[in-house]
């Protein structure tokens, strides 16, 4: 089986779910070659390229409709990266951290880079804080 973190360590594969991912929300049942080539300003054979290794991680599943294939998000393969990061971004309750249910909602592009760049600066701030905590045997 492919290491999931060798097929989403490349920056490409990465934009390739995010646009999956955000296709996804907005309803879309499935995105074309040419729409992710479009979009993304790569060429068709590099999409192609890195639509082969996400098919071969099942991290999208692929639907034909006579020469067109459309392409689609599959979330459960990243469950294991999920598993492997929240150990690191433990938030300050532990393990009687509250659990929400809300819905998932697509956020415009500034607001969602935007809690990006809050949230890892805020996982940065909390590991820091808490390994000087450590260090200084509190």
């Amino acid at each position: 089986m492919t290491d999931i973190f060798d097929v989403i360590a490349d920056g490409t594969r990465r934009d390739i779910l995010q646009l999956l991912l955000r296709r996804t929300t907005e309803g879309d049942a499935g995105t074309s070659v040419s729409q992710i080539v479009a979009e993304l300003g790569i060429s068709q054979p590099t999409v192609s390229k890195h639509l082969k290794v996400l098919r071969d991680a099942d991290l999208v599943t692929v639907r034909e409709d006579g020469q067109r294939r459309f392409y689609s998000l599959e979330v459960d393969p990243l469950e294991v990266v999920d598993d492997w990061l929240v150990p690191f971004l433990v938030d300050a309750f532990g393990d009687s951290a509250p659990d929400f249910d809300y819905p998932a909602l697509p956020l415009p592009d500034g607001a969602a880079h935007a809690a990006e760049v809050v949230g890892r600066a805020a996982a940065s701030a909390r590991h820091a804080v808490t390994t000087a905590l450590k260090r200084l045997g509190a």
